[in-house]
């Protein structure tokens, strides 16, 4: 006879989390290294009941954490996700209603950056007995849904548990998809409140120790032998890493693969520390915030070596980066969707395999000194133009440029910096000299404002974790920092260090600078009075203290006066135990170097404005440039 387990569906969903792992390359990593939860009465009878109960009776099962935010623990928990190259993640569980829908943007930020992170909501009642409970959305043409099936679309996998027996095949269809590199992002099981309490009697096989491997698939021959026909007969190959080669842990293969074929290396915003900064076939950041450099060898490739990207619009320059009239795609990927794109020869593998097997069919070719020359040139001279952004002396403020500069070269060679949204990743991108696979943090799939803070100390988690060596410096604006700066209090309550540089310029610049190439120059983008004059937000700027907020929160808090300020400032907060924020005032009016590049955002096609008709005309002036690559 089966031996069973009685426990509640919540203790039986906390027992088996706790007893999940992964494998990969012979290490075993714990999957769950806890959850966070913000509880109300959708949850804190069942869930909450069975972590305080694991809590007591087996610490370090499933730890539990506070979160002030429910999407900001979900942000928290993507940060430890990709810190840890998606081997392990949190879980995160909120109550009915506001407190579950709160975490949707979490999913969809998870899923867009491809990170696995399992949410917890809680949900209406199975039986239906008090319906409708406190709030409950009902929908008169379906007694079946909730709010939390706005879960379906901005995640791998949903299910929601209206029975016990329902529970096992859930949680183990969720780990599969979790676990997967090829599928992975956030997976949802909702649990209706009163099913979280029933008990039942589990296989007691169901809370073993359950190890998923995760796989390395290597290249099918006939793909890895087209592959390898297209480069070799290419004049002008060039590499895009993205984030599958900082995942797969394949930067060491990159790096030998372009040492020994002279191919150079472009990087995305997620693959961005796949090479050295220095490296001489690196050429940086690519597309709409990237280099010179890389926009330049990218408009004149003939071979395009796509290797775990996406090809978002950015990477992309909304398809106007490669212009080579015979241009072709090699996309090398472990999930077989992106490998197709733009009509590639597709590789469905895992990056670094795929990289090993590229290096064994090319031995002995090599794509000559002159472009090696080339590609050497074209990146050191961009590195002396990032040096001159990094020293401006612009007074009195300094330019978002100086500041960047200022935390690149107070920060070690393994310290992280995380970004999200704004201006800033646009820059950092371009800008940042990233040295360590790891020492790039910026989400910019989904750009999320609001994910600074929570992702940072999720990326400080992880870092601590694994020794603990390395800092981790938080760059968020003040338009960031007032959507979502509340985990502060979290990381104040664990003691979870974090440096975050706040950039405060008046406004959302990033949009205000977008808004003077679209036509509509500055509109909606300042921080300012309405003025009683004009009816328009056109008054002075508003005496908002961000440092005085984050004071008020526990946090230590430096205001950095010019530039030298700011070193001093962050010389101080590296020494600091415990969360850190320096504030400091920007010019948002000096530009950071131009990418030579394109982004496609529409323009009004009629208007009165003169200003609109003439950013029209220099919009249309770029269409005739998109490439389809069909």
């Amino acid at each position: 006879m089966t031996e069973t387990v009685r426990l509640t569906v919540a203790q039986a969903v906390v027992r088996f989390l706790g007893q999940q792992y992964t494998e990969r390359d012979g290490t075993t990593h714990k999957f769950f290294a806890g959850c966070f939860g913000i509880f109300g009465h959708g949850n804190v009878a069942g869930l909450g009941q069975a972590l305080l109960e694991a809590e007591l009776d087996s610490p370090g099962t499933l730890t539990y954490r506070q979160a002030r935010n429910e999407q900001g623990m979900v942000h928290a928990a993507s940060g430890y996700a990709r810190m840890k190259n998606r081997l392990a993640t949190m879980a995160c569980t909120a109550s009915i209603g506001p407190g579950s829908t709160n975490m949707v943007t979490g999913a969809a930020l998870a899923t867009v950056n491809r990170l696995p992170v399992l949410l917890l909501p809680g949900d209406v009642f199975a039986t239906r007995a008090s319906d409708p409970v406190l709030q409950q959305v009902e929908h008169p043409g379906a007694l079946d849904v909730s709010v939390n099936d706005a879960f379906r679309p901005v995640c791998r996998f949903f299910d929601r548990v209206w029975r016990p027996d329902q529970l096992p095949a859930a949680l183990l269809a969720a780990m599969r998809v979790l676990t997967d590199p090829a599928e992975t992002g956030a997976a949802t099981i909702a649990l209706p409140q009163d099913v979280q309490t029933e008990a039942f009697d589990w296989p007691a096989l169901l809370f073993d120790r359950r190890v998923w491997p995760v796989r390395r698939p290597e290249p099918e021959p006939a793909a890895l032998a087209r592959a390898v026909s297209a480069i070799r007969a290419a004049a002008r190959p060039l590499i895009v890493a993205g984030g599958g080669v900082i995942y797969s842990e394949a930067t060491d293969a990159l790096r030998r693969m372009c040492e020994a074929t002279g191919i150079p290396a472009a990087e995305t915003q997620a693959g961005k520390g796949a090479l050295p900064y220095d490296h001489p076939l690196a050429l940086g950041a690519i597309g709409s915030t990237g280099t010179p450099a890389a926009n330049r060898i990218a408009r004149e490739a003939d071979v395009v070596i796509g290797i775990g990207t996406r090809w978002s619009d950015f990477t992309t320059a909304s398809r106007t980066a490669f212009q080579h009239p015979d241009v072709r795609f090699v996309n090398v990927n472990i999930a077989a969707p992106d490998t197709v794109k733009h009509a590639g020869i597709a590789v469905v593998a895992d990056a670094r395999q795929a990289l090993h097997a590229l290096m064994r069919e090319l031995d002995g070719w090599d794509s000559g000194a002159d472009y090696r020359d080339l590609v050497r040139a074209l990146a050191a001279e961009w590195d002396r133009t990032v040096e001159r952004a990094y020293h401006l002396g612009n007074q009195p403020r300094p330019a978002q440029s100086e500041v960047i500069g200022a935390v690149n070269q107070v920060a070690g060679p393994r310290d992280v910096v995380v970004c999200a949204a704004g201006s800033m990743p646009g820059e950092l991108h371009k800008l940042w000299r990233t040295r360590d696979p790891k020492g790039y943090h910026v989400e910019y799939g989904y750009s999320c404002m609001g994910y600074e803070i929570a992702g940072g100390m999720g990326v400080r988690m992880a870092v601590d974790e694994n020794g603990g060596d390395r800092e981790v410096s938080v760059l968020v604006g003040d338009g960031s920092y007032v959507m979502m700066a509340q985990e502060l209090v979290t990381a104040v309550q664990e003691g979870i260090k974090i440096i975050v540089v706040l950039v405060q310029n008046h406004g959302f610049q990033s949009i205000g600078a977008l808004s003077e190439q679209v036509g509509a120059p500055g509109f909606g983008t300042w921080y300012r009075y309405r003025n009683p004059a004009t009816g328009r937000l056109d008054g002075d700027v508003l005496p908002v203290d961000l440092a005085a907020n984050a004071a008020s929160l526990g946090v230590q808090v430096h205001r950095a006066v010019g530039i030298e300020g700011l070193r001093d400032a962050l010389h101080e907060a590296k020494q600091a135990d415990g969360p850190v924020l320096v504030h400091v005032e920007t010019d948002p009016m000096v530009a950071a170097p131009d990418s030579e590049s394109w982004w496609d955002v529409p323009v009004a096609e009629v208007s009165r404005l003169d200003v609109t008709a003439q950013a029209r005309k220099a919009y249309d002036a770029q269409l005739h440039r998109r490439r389809y690559h069909l």
